[in-house]
């Protein structure tokens, strides 16, 4: 009994508190973004000068922020969980790891996309799509996992410490895909058919999901993630 008490101990002392030091790590991480992407709607609004351009912020507590910029919504989430790298994950290979298996668990800030009409209108069957998420441990160490660029600009987890300039760089990476991320036409077979209560649902508006890939699998044109 004895044993197992001790045991229990030394797991809340250890494992218990380093989750909860990567907790707070990672709400302070959040803040970064948050007061980075204000930064950049901030310089993007000077810079373009068109009241028709989405280019706004809305903040939803500690945890979430929603921005807007153009037509598109880019949604950043903090878990509130802390994770531990899959026993599979090829970093358990790397001696970083290795050396310390506390530096393979994470705070994750996961990165959505969404069309800026689906919120505005409340189109809540409309699909969004994962797009990145920033892993970040107890040493201020991260890497990105995601889609273009945030799939293989910010990998080296062992020799990457996060600063502003890399919350900017990543927000920035995340815009400019969302932007080149284009909507495409349904296939034609998915949208022949329609009921009266579709038709009339908003407006007399065709009510059908609206997404950037309609009618395909985000996973089928090929994952980034591991």
């Amino acid at each position: 009994m004895e044993e197992n008490r001790q045991a229990i101990i030394e797991l809340l002392k250890n494992k218990a508190a380093v989750k909860q030091d990567i907790a707070d790590y990672s709400e302070s991480v959040m803040a970064l973004f948050k007061k980075a992407a204000a930064h950049e709607l901030e310089v993007l609004h000077e810079k373009i000068g068109d009241p028709r351009v989405r280019l706004r912020m809305d903040e939803k507590g500690v945890h979430e922020f929603i921005l807007y910029v153009g037509s598109d919504v880019l949604v950043f989430q903090l878990h509130r969980n802390i994770f531990r790298l899959p026993d599979e994950n090829p970093m358990w290979k790397t001696t970083y790891l290795e050396q310390d298996e506390m530096n393979g668990y994470f705070g994750i800030i996961n990165i959505y996309n969404f069309l800026a009409e689906s919120f505005e209108q409340n189109r809540f069957n409309d699909p969004g799509y994962l797009i990145g998420r920033v892993f970040m441990n107890r040493n201020s160490h991260f890497m990105v996992e995601g889609r273009g660029q945030l799939g293989f600009l910010f990998r080296d987890l062992e020799n990457s410490e996060l600063k502003e300039e890399d919350v900017r760089h990543i927000i920035q990476t995340a815009i400019i895909f969302a932007i080149e991320f284009d909507l495409l036409t349904p296939p034609y077979d998915l949208v022949q058919e329609v009921s009266v209560m579709e038709i009339q649902a908003i407006s007399s508006e065709l009510q059908t999901a609206t997404g950037k890939r309609m009618g395909f699998k985000f996973s089928a044109e090929g994952s980034d993630f591991h």
